[in-house]
């Protein structure tokens, strides 16, 4: 039971690690791309990878079973991403990333009201909640003012709704003991699927010779082969050892990762307050994750 705890958060540690330097990369394709553009080119990168990783069949599957890939597709995939990356071009990067980290307390309550199958939520977590929200925002608006856009606040919060949703469903497929790589696969090829009717209304086009430039090339590659296909294995693989409510409270990280990442590769200054909000973050994971 110990190594499957310490797997599982292993594996989400990494994830987060991952996932912390995303809102930068992110930041720089929106110079060129459309978000809806960043979200489709990155996934289909994340798909043909994860089938040449993996290119072997599902098994046989039910109709329920094929439904809730599909739902986990739009959610964790379609809607999710392109939800945070409209909402970065109304809002800065720190609001998106203060409101995202929301989700884990989101994720316990769709799995109270919604879920069969439901994890125990102890007080420890949502005191975890409240000690780590009050660290990542020091840590997102340190030495700056906070900037109120309800398009972009709203969007943002709506994300973290639709990740709950998302992380639920995981926890269901990885229910069925296949192999993970296989069933991200499929999530992903729903998550393509239902871009499909967003490319005619929202501004999209295909222009290939953007690939050109190095700086947008590099960024898409990291964004679809590590940030998509290899996070979303060891997301899912984390969720699969340690459960949807448990797995969540890793994204309290990101932030912290952001300001680590911040001072080793732009050498940015980390300050008190700065120091101080890690400080609290990483207090309320352990906390929240306590039994």
């Amino acid at each position: 039971m110990q190594n499957t705890e310490t797997r599982g958060r292993l594996l989400a540690l990494f994830t987060v690690i991952i996932w912390g330097t995303t809102f930068v990369s992110t930041k720089v394709l929106l110079t060129g791309f459309t978000p809806l553009e960043i979200l489709f080119f990155r996934f289909v990168l994340g798909l043909v990878f994860l089938f040449v990783l993996c290119p072997h069949k599902l098994p046989k599957r039910t109709f329920d079973q094929e439904k809730t890939l599909a739902a986990a597709g739009l959610c964790g995939i379609c809607l999710y991403y392109l939800l945070e990356n409209i909402a970065l071009t109304y809002t800065m990067a720190s609001n998106v990333g203060v409101i995202i980290c929301v989700a884990p307390f989101f994720t316990a309550l769709v799995n109270h009201l919604f879920m069969k199958q439901r994890e125990p939520i102890r007080r420890n977590f949502f005191i975890g909640f409240l000690v780590s929200m009050a660290g990542i925002c020091l840590i997102s608006f340190n030495g700056t003012s906070l900037h109120f856009s309800p398009v972009g606040n709203f969007l943002s919060v709506l994300a973290a709704v639709v990740w709950s949703f998302y992380s639920n469903l995981v926890k269901k497929i990885s229910s069925w003991g296949w192999n993970t790589i296989l069933t991200t696969r499929r999530v992903f090829a729903y998550g393509i699927l239902f871009m499909i009717p967003a490319l005619g209304v929202l501004p999209f086009r295909l222009d290939l010779e953007r690939l050109c430039n190095p700086v947008w090339l590099g960024n898409l590659l990291f964004l679809g082969l590590g940030a998509s296909a290899i996070c979303f294995v060891t997301w899912n693989g984390a969720v699969k050892l340690l459960g949807a409510v448990k797995t969540s409270v890793f994204i309290y990280l990101a932030p912290v990762v952001t300001v680590i990442l911040s001072a080793l590769i732009l050498h940015e200054t980390i300050t008190p307050l700065a120091v101080a909000g890690t400080l609290l973050t990483l207090s309320g994971l352990v906390f929240s994750s306590k039994r």
